[in-house]
C-alpha cells in the first residue's frame, strides 16, 4: 500500500513539474504584444534629423514619445566633449509616470536614427537576447578607453556598450537610472558603461549587448561592415560581419554623412519598384496661388570669372517661369569684360525686377565676402523667402527651374546640373576623410538619372535655393563662406551640416548644365565663337541654325541649282559675330596680287579678306567643318569621306565698288566652301552658290548659276563657280585638301 502511495505520488509531482515546465515554455515563447512598447526619444527641437526619424517611425507605426521639447539643450557637443546626461535626467522622470510594470520601452536618439523594421521584429528579437535590458554595441569604446579591459568578453561580436539606443521592461530600466544624480552636460555613455562592467549592476539589472547588431547598427567604427540590401519593395541595412539585418540604424558619432546617404533609401524612401516615395511629401505647391501671392525671391548672380556665354546666361534668367516682381536681383562681378552683358541685360530688363543691386570689380570685393554678403541681404529683408544662388557658369535649360525648387520645399535645395560627355557635377554624394570630394555607391546612378529623386547629400555648388527662413535661424551667421583653410563653397556646405541642416539635390527633372571656364580667353571682340572645343553643345545652341538636325530626316536640303545643295547652318547670331569679328579686327588685304600671308608671296585670284589664322580661328573653323559640313558631305557624295583637311581659310568681303576684275576661276583644292555672311537684312541676288564644295573625284564644270542666297544658308557643289557676291556681305570661304 505504501509502495502505492508513493507511486502514486511521484507521478502526480511528475505530473506538476512537467506541467509547470510547460506552462514557463509557453510564457517564454509567447510573443510581447506591440502595445506594450513605447518608443522614447529627446528631442528639444525639431530639426531635419528628428523629422526623417519620425517618418520612419510612422512608417511603421511606432508610438513615440518626445522628451525635452522645448527645452533648451545643455547636454553638451558629442562631437567634442561626452555629454547627454540632459537625456538620463528625462528619462528618470518620464519612467517615474510609467506604472505598467509589463511596458517595454525602447529610448533611442532621434536625430540620426532610421528604423528599418517594425515593433513587431523588434520585440522578438529583444525577447530573443532573454535578458530584460539590451543595449545597443560598438566596436569602439567611448569616452574612457581605460575602462576597456573591464568589459566582459563575447563569445562573438562587439564587446562595448553604446547609449545611443537601448531597450527593457520598465522596472528594469527604473533601477537603471535610479541611481543618476549628475549635470545635464555629464556623460550618459560613462554612466551607463559603469553600470554594465559592474558585475552586481549587470546581474541585477540584467544587462547584456546586442552584439551581432541584430536590434541596433552603431555606423561609428562600423561603416564598412553597412550595405544596403533591397528586397520587395523595401529597403534594409544588412550587417555583413555578422549577416543580421538591424532594426534601426544609428549614425552616432561622425558617420551623419553615412546615416543620411542610408537615409536616401531606408526603409522605403527609394527603392527599385517605387522609385522615391518621399519626393512628393510635404510640398508647397504653388499652382493655386495668384502671381502676386507668390514668394519673394532674391537670386544671388555670381560672375567670379572670365565665363562663356554670358549674354545667354541673362537670356535664360529673363525665361524663367516666375513673376519678375517678386524677383529682386543682386549681383556680383569680378570682371571688367562682363560689365557690357550686365550693363545691357539691365538697360533693357531692369525695371521689370522689384529691386537690383549690382557689385562691379570697381568695388575691389572678393567672391567669400560677396557670397556672405548676398546671404544678408536676403536675412535683413523681411520679404525675403528664399535666397537663389546661381553662378554664371550655370546654363538653366529649364525655365521652371526656379518654381519646381520651391514646390520641393527643402531648406536646401540644388538643381542637378552637369557637364555634357562627363560624370561631373554640381553635388557630392560622399565625402574623403579629409573632408573632400569622395564617390558615393550610388552617384553614376543618379548623375546619368537612372536612380531619380531627391537626395540628401553632403556637398553642393553652383545653383542651388535657400530658405529665407533657415537663413533667418540655423544659418544666422554672416560668414557662412569664409575659412582660412576650405574654399568658399566647402566651407558653406560644411556650416550647414554642422547646423544639422540638410542639404539635397534633385535630379527629377532635366535642369540643365554647367559651362567649362577652361581656357576661356577675353581677347576677342566675341570670345564665345572659340567655344567649340570646350563648350560644344553651347556653341552649337548658339551659332548653328536651329533647322540643322533637321536637314537629312525632314529633306531640307533644296537643290536650286544642277549640282548644288542648298541647307541652313549658321544662326542668325553666329553670321552677326563672325561679321563683327572681322570688322573689329579690320586688318583686311589690298585685294593685290602681292600677298605675303601666303607662302611664295603671290595670289592667283586675289580678294580683299582676312586669313583665319589671323584672328585664330584655325582649329575651330577645323572642327566646324569635321563637325556639321563633312556629314553632309558624305551623304551629298556617296563614298567620298573628308578629314577636312583645309590648307587656307578666309574671310572675304565683298562690295559693288571693290574687285570688279574677279572672274570665274578653279580652286586649287578638292572641295571650297563658301559660307554667306550677308549683313543684317541684306540678301542679295549673285552668281555661284553661297556655298561651293568642288570635289575631283566629278567632272568640273564651269557653268554659272543664278541662285538666290539666304544669310543663314549653305550650299554643297559638285561644279567650279564663280564666287562674285554683290553688295557689302561678307564670304567665308575655306579650301580644303583631298578627301581621306
Amino acid at each position: 500500500m505504501l509502495k502505492m502511495r508513493a507511486r502514486a505520488l511521484a507521478l502526480f509531482s511528475g505530473i506538476w513539474l512537467a506541467t509547470l515546465l510547460v506552462a514557463i515554455n509557453c510564457e517564454a515563447e509567447r510573443p510581447i504584444p506591440e502595445g506594450n512598447l513605447l518608443v522614447l526619444t529627446v528631442a528639444t527641437k525639431e530639426t531635419d534629423g528628428f523629422r526623417r526619424f519620425l517618418r520612419s517611425a510612422q512608417h511603421f507605426n511606432y508610438t513615440i514619445k518626445v522628451l525635452g521639447r522645448g527645452e533648451k539643450w545643455r547636454g553638451g557637443d558629442y562631437m567634442s566633449a561626452p555629454g547627454g546626461g540632459q537625456k538620463v535626467r528625462l528619462l528618470k522622470s518620464a519612467l517615474k509616470e510609467i506604472k505598467d510594470e509589463k511596458k517595454v520601452i525602447l529610448f533611442i536618439d532621434s536625430y540620426d536614427v532610421v528604423f528599418a523594421s517594425g515593433p513587431k521584429e523588434l520585440l522578438k528579437k529583444f525577447k530573443q537576447a532573454r535578458h530584460r535590458v539590451v543595449f545597443s554595441a560598438e566596436t569602439l569604446i567611448w569616452p574612457d578607453r581605460h575602462l576597456g579591459d573591464k568589459h566582459p568578453h563575447v563569445r562573438e561580436g562587439k564587446r562595448f556598450l553604446g547609449s545611443g539606443g537601448f531597450i527593457g521592461y520598465v522596472p528594469n530600466l527604473k533601477e537603471l537610472v535610479a541611481d543618476w544624480a549628475g549635470k545635464d552636460n555629464e556623460s550618459d555613455q560613462l554612466f551607463y558603461t559603469k553600470m554594465y562592467i559592474d558585475p552586481e549592476k549587470r546581474k541585477s539589472i540584467n544587462i547584456t549587448l546586442d552584439s551581432k547588431c541584430r536590434l541596433f547598427q552603431n555606423l561609428h567604427g562600423a561603416i564598412d561592415e553597412v550595405v544596403l540590401k533591397f528586397e520587395d519593395g523595401r529597403v534594409r541595412a544588412r550587417n555583413v560581419m555578422y549577416d543580421t539585418l538591424p532594426v534601426m540604424i544609428h549614425g552616432n558619432g561622425p558617420t551623419k554623412l553615412q546615416i543620411n546617404y542610408l537615409g536616401n533609401y531606408i526603409p522605403t524612401a527609394w527603392t527599385f519598384e517605387t522609385g522615391c516615395t518621399v519626393c512628393d511629401t510635404d510640398l508647397r505647391p504653388l499652382s493655386g496661388l495668384t502671381e502676386s501671392e507668390y514668394p519673394v525671391v532674391l537670386i544671388g548672380i555670381f560672375i567670379q570669372q572670365p565665363t562663356p556665354f554670358v549674354a545667354v546666361f541673362f537670356e535664360r534668367l529673363l525665361n524663367l517661369k516666375y513673376p519678375k516682381d517678386r524677383l529682386k536681383l543682386f549681383i556680383y562681378n569680378q570682371e571688367p569684360h562682363h560689365k557690357k552683358h550686365i550693363s545691357s541685360f539691365l538697360e533693357d530688363h531692369g525695371t521689370e525686377y522689384q529691386a537690383v543691386k549690382v557689385i562691379g570689380p570697381e568695388e575691389e570685393m572678393d567672391s567669400t565676402t560677396s557670397r556672405n554678403l548676398g546671404l544678408d541681404v536676403c536675412r535683413q529683408d523681411s520679404d525675403c523667402e528664399y535666397f537663389f544662388s546661381v553662378d554664371a557658369e550655370v546654363v538653366l535649360k529649364n525655365a521652371d527651374t526656379l518654381k519646381i525648387l520651391i514646390e520641393q520645399n527643402r531648406p536646401v535645395i540644388a538643381p542637378m546640373v552637369g557637364r555634357t560627355g562627363k560624370l561631373w557635377s554640381n553635388f557630392w554624394g560622399a565625402l574623403s576623410a579629409d573632408g573632400y570630394y569622395a564617390r558615393s555607391e550610388d552617384y553614376v546612378d543618379i548623375v546619368q538619372r537612372r536612380r531619380v529623386g531627391v537626395w540628401n547629400v553632403p556637398y553642393i555648388s553652383n545653383v542651388y535655393l535657400v530658405k529665407g527662413s533657415v537663413l533667418k535661424t540655423e544659418l544666422s551667421a554672416n560668414n557662412l563662406f569664409q575659412s582660412d583653410t576650405l574654399d568658399s563653397d566647402m566651407t558653406f556646405c560644411h556650416k550647414v551640416r554642422t547646423q544639422g541642416v540638410f542639404m539635397f539635390v534633385t535630379n527629377r527633372h532635366e535642369f540643365g548644365r554647367a559651362l567649362s571656364t577652361e581656357n576661356y580667353l577675353t581677347t576677342h571682340l566675341h570670345n564665345d565663337l572659340w567655344q567649340i572645343f570646350e563648350n560644344p553643345v553651347d556653341w552649337e545652341e548658339r551659332y548653328i541654325h536651329p533647322n540643322y538636325s533637321r536637314i537629312m530626316k525632314d529633306n531640307l536640303i533644296e537643290n536650286p541649282c544642277p549640282d548644288v545643295y542648298w541647307f541652313p547652318i549658321f544662326s542668325d547670331v553666329a553670321c552677326d559675330h563672325i561679321v563683327e569679328e572681322m570688322e573689329h579686327f579690320g586688318q583686311w588685304s589690298k585685294g593685290g596680287n602681292s600677298d605675303t600671308r601666303i607662302q611664295g608671296g603671290y595670289e592667283n585670284v586675289p580678294t580683299i579678306d582676312i586669313h583665319m589664322n589671323q584672328v585664330g580661328y584655325e582649329k575651330e573653323w577645323h572642327k566646324f567643318l569635321l563637325e556639321y559640313i563633312a556629314p553632309i558631305t558624305e551623304k551629298m557624295f556617296p563614298g567620298y569621306y573628308t578629314k577636312c583637311t583645309s590648307y587656307l581659310n578666309f574671310v572675304v568681303r565683298y562690295k559693288p565698288d571693290e574687285q570688279p576684275l574677279l572672274t570665274p576661276h578653279h580652286d586649287a583644292s578638292t572641295f571650297t566652301i563658301n559660307v554667306a555672311l550677308n549683313s543684317k537684312g541684306v540678301d542679295y541676288q549673285v552668281n555661284g552658290p553661297a556655298v561651293s564644295l568642288d570635289t575631283v573625284a566629278r567632272q568640273p564644270r564651269r557653268d554659272s548659276a543664278r541662285c538666290r542666297h539666304a544669310r543663314l544658308s549653305v550650299s554643297l557643289s559638285s561644279s567650279v563657280n564663280a564666287g562674285a557676291l554683290c553688295g557689302g556681305s561678307l564670304l567665308w570661304s575655306s579650301s580644303a585638301g583631298n578627301a581621306a
